[in-house]
């Protein structure tokens, strides 16, 4: 069973009917005793990261997740904010720690060219390590859908899978260590490339 956390942010429905359209069997986890009978776990998220983590702490999700991700080695797929949450710190709204899955700081998006808007709100290319298995059967350069304005940062470079172009700065795009995986799109808004990395998910046995 996969496993959507609903800590009260994120496109829960849109995540679930991707999910669902591929015929995983998925449901959205409201408690840390619902996330227990997942198998691999999906961390969604939408809004402010300060937001996460106190909603990720007051509903006792923090502990759930880490022995789950962390000592029983469940896979997991993070996903924008989700994956800003997998981070060690991030610095919007002051400096705020994270689960710290990831040695990476989460950093306002600074484009260096000043007529592009921040958000990135919309379409990018995603240049992906060739051959990793969770960008199977796709184009070399697929595009994703993209909302956000902050990004992660990473300090080990083997930790970066995916990236894309932003104003002139490279912005983390994909991240993967051992069973945790994570994007900065949506890939429930990416149509069939979207699909396409989802079901990778599914398949994959990190």
């Amino acid at each position: 069973m996969i496993g959507i956390v609903d800590y009260g942010m994120g496109n829960l429905r849109s995540v679930y009917n991707a999910l669902d359209y591929l015929a995983a069997d998925v449901q959205i986890c409201k408690s840390p005793e619902d996330l227990k009978r997942a198998d691999r776990l999906v961390l969604p998220g939408v809004g402010a990261f300060h937001d996460c983590m106190e909603n990720l702490r007051q509903q006792g999700f923090v502990d759930t997740l880490s022995d789950a991700v962390r000592r029983q080695g469940k896979p997991i797929m993070g996903i924008c904010l989700g994956m800003q949450a997998m981070a060690q710190r991030s610095m919007e709204g002051g400096e705020q720690a994270g689960l710290g899955w990831f040695d990476a700081d989460v950093i306002r998006l600074q484009p260096n060219d000043p007529s592009l808007r921040v958000p990135q709100i919309g379409w990018n290319e995603v240049h992906y390590h060739p051959g990793h298995p969770l960008f199977c059967n796709l184009p070399s350069s697929p595009d994703f859908y993209f909302v956000h304005s902050y990004y992660m940062e990473c300090k080990n470079p083997s930790d970066l899978v995916g990236a894309c172009e932003y104003g002139g700065i490279s912005v983390a795009a994909a991240v993967c260590k051992d069973n945790i995986f994570a994007t900065q799109f949506h890939p429930e808004k990416s149509q069939d490339h979207g699909l396409t990395l989802l079901q990778n998910f599914l398949n994959w046995n990190p």
